[in-house]
């Protein structure tokens, strides 16, 4: 069972969803597909019968949580205890997607998740922090928190550690703090979008991205303006337009430098190159026809916009099953080497790049 805790209320437990449907058989049915397995052996691992491996046990328990499904009595493990789980406002799908595998990676190592969403003007971080500790949770996960933010005061992570209380980062790594960081690789980001965007013959390449005191942003700023430079030997920084996060900043920056000649724009975020591509029909410009645009993330359902959208993807599952386990090695008190693991993205080419209009 999740906690959750949103706008000013404390972290508060919160019943399992609903099942998909009422009956038996479609239970059966749903908890297979989403293991891999038979209806029969679902049904034997559900009443405890021999003739299962290990790992297609798991595999089925696996299933039941991820579809909110509770466990019976017999399969439940005892909570090894409660961990926090921090992350922004969900209007950003990729954050959902983080939690949703985070959850799911904690509960596999028998921890209960509390989490915590922030919403502009609502609950701070720190005071989530505080909610999290009155409720003597084992650790701490915190994605995109102020992590990110470079010009935040780091001393609230180092308090925490002294405690002793277990942290660990997802995207934005702290200078001097002894945790684990797990991020994508940013810098790498910016120069794959530029070269594939240079590939396509395009030379006016903008981009667009978030406010510069996140380090991820200055990243992608690193890496795009390697690339350019390497490519053409200078960097336009009338190119280079920072805003906020989301489809409106994509879109008020995009009309700018579509006014400024660019024919391809990498964006640091899905939202925004969707606000991108929102602008060019706007001006009557075809994506990707008169514009190309490069997202970030590959969040949830970027296959299926129009055009589809091409895009650095986040490796999400393997970078939640890395932040638990280095957590759970943390509260076991058998830690990893403390030190930023970089997990390099994928480029998706889809249908919103092609070649420069000629």
């Amino acid at each position: 069972m999740t906690s959750s805790a949103t706008g000013s209320q404390a972290a508060t437990a919160h019943p399992a969803r609903p099942a998909p449907s009422t009956s038996g058989r479609a239970r059966l049915a749903d908890i297979a597909q989403q293991a891999g397995v038979s209806e029969a052996t679902v049904s034997r691992v559900l009443n405890d019968k021999p003739g299962v491996s290990a790992d297609t046990r798991q595999s089925v328990l696996t299933a039941l949580d991820v579809l909110g499904y509770q466990r019976p009595e017999r399969l439940r493990k005892r909570s090894a205890g409660l961990v926090g789980l921090v992350v922004p406002e969900l209007d950003n799908p990729i954050f959902p997607a983080f939690a949703q595998l985070i959850e799911s990676s904690l509960a596999q190592s028998g921890y209960t998740p509390v989490l915590c969403t922030q919403t502009p003007g609502g609950v701070t971080e720190d005071e989530y922090v505080e909610m999290l500790l009155d409720r003597q949770v084992s650790g701490i996960v915190f994605v995109s928190g102020l992590n990110a933010d470079t010009t935040c005061d780091p001393d609230r992570y180092r308090k925490l550690i002294s405690r002793p209380l277990p942290v660990a980062f997802i995207n934005g790594y702290v200078e001097g703090v002894d945790a684990p960081f797990i991020s994508c690789d940013d810098h790498a980001a910016g120069r794959i979008a530029v070269r594939h965007l240079a590939s396509l013959g395009h030379r006016r390449i903008g981009l667009i991205t978030g406010p510069g005191r996140f380090l991820p942003v200055q990243r992608k700023l690193a890496g795009y303006r390697e690339a350019m430079q390497e490519l053409f030997g200078e960097v336009d920084e009338e190119l280079i337009e920072l805003t906020l996060f989301g489809v409106e900043g994509g879109d008020a920056a995009a009309v700018r430098l579509i006014e400024r000649g660019v024919t391809a724009i990498a964006c640091g975020s899905d939202l925004m190159a969707l606000g991108a591509i929102r602008a060019a029909r706007a001006r009557g410009l075809d994506v990707p026809g008169d514009l190309s645009v490069v997202g970030y993330d590959d969040s949830p359902l970027m296959a299926f916009t129009e055009p589809p959208l091409t895009t650095l993807r986040q490796p999400v599952r393997e970078m939640s099953v890395a932040v638990v386990r280095a957590l759970v090695d943390e509260i076991s008190g058998d830690p990893a080497p403390n030190s930023e693991y970089v997990f390099r993205p994928e480029l998706v080419v889809r249908g919103s790049t092609g070649p420069v209009k000629t």
